[in-house]
């Protein structure tokens, strides 16, 4: 697949609407991810065709969760899958975009918990959700791939993992990864109005939501400080450069690189916050092509 020399007309639309403000006050979220979620099961049918994926709801261990089947199951290893909202929004539905066409590219099985979500249920009790569903997987080889929040609890899944001597998994992929929940770094002030999707309002609300009573700093909260070695899997990180959360892509892969693991750090122009979530556009195809293969391909070495 060539890459893209400019941004396409698609992107430069949602840039253009620019973002819709969202009121994510306690009393407001149940409404907010009820729409959403109806909105997602309405688009599921189409999007099962699409990528001719399979879906099927299952729990593991007590905590549900949404198992996507590629056609064509081409390779034995199966995907933990993180989904993004701020630990205060989503499910695995809402983020069929993303997984329907990772697993068709991948011939992977997709597992995506539908953790518990703040401010009903603060840390640790998504990450304890996911971290059930994680024992599970790592009896056998696995992939792991989270997007914004999502990338957050796939980090402190892993650091977890490590001090209790559990399997790492072969591959790990982030996607605008919010990994630091002081939300630090220049990118906050600069694309603050020009990330379509995120606003800062938001992401300090949602992090008092998760933290609680907690520091936020400590690394199963903000895995950025989290300690991390050699022995972690190579890492595949996506963002762009009008993402809210950028820099905390950036010093991510910097801090992993001096901890000794591989990092590809994929920095999209013109670009936002988790823009792979909008399957209309190109940018958001190419991206995820290249997750799917580096899936492939460190899952081919582990």
């Amino acid at each position: 697949m060539q890459p893209l020399t400019r941004l396409s007309e698609e992107a430069l639309t949602v840039i253009e609407k620019g973002i819709t403000p969202r009121d994510r006050s306690a009393q407001n979220l149940p409404a907010i991810r009820a729409k959403s979620k109806a909105v997602a099961k309405a688009e599921a049918p189409r999007l099962c065709r699409t990528h001719g994926v399979m879906i099927v709801e299952t729990v593991i261990g007590g905590v549900p969760c949404l198992e996507v089947s590629p056609p064509d199951r081409r390779v034995d290893w199966p995907v933990l899958y993180g989904f993004g909202g701020g630990m205060v929004e989503g499910s695995p539905i809402e983020d069929l975009p993303i997984i329907a066409p990772l697993s068709a590219l991948s011939g992977a099985r997709f597992i995506a918990p539908d953790y518990s979500l703040a401010p009903e249920h603060p840390w640790p009790a998504g990450l304890d959700d996911c971290f059930v569903v994680y024992r599970e997987l790592a009896e056998n080889h696995f992939a792991i791939v989270g997007e914004s929040a999502g990338a957050n609890l796939t980090l402190a899944l892993m650091l977890k993992a490590k001090a209790e001597g559990l399997r790492l998994p072969g591959a790990a992929a982030l996607l605008s990864p919010w990994c630091d929940l002081s939300n630090a770094g220049d990118s906050l002030i600069f694309n603050e109005g020009r990330d379509p999707t995120l606003a800062k309002k938001n992401s300090y609300l949602a992090a008092s939501y998760y933290a609680g009573v907690n520091r936020i700093d400590q690394p199963l909260i903000s895995p950025i400080h989290g300690a991390f070695d050699p022995g972690f899997p190579p890492f595949l990180i996506t963002t762009g450069t009008r993402d809210l959360l950028l820099s905390q892509s950036v010093r991510l892969s910097q801090r992993l690189r001096d901890s000794g693991a591989q990092v590809d750090l994929h920095v999209w122009e013109g670009l936002w916050h988790v823009f792979e979530w909008y399957e209309a556009l190109p940018e958001a195809r190419q991206s995820i092509a290249r997750i799917a293969d580096h899936l492939i391909r460190g899952m081919a070495v582990d």
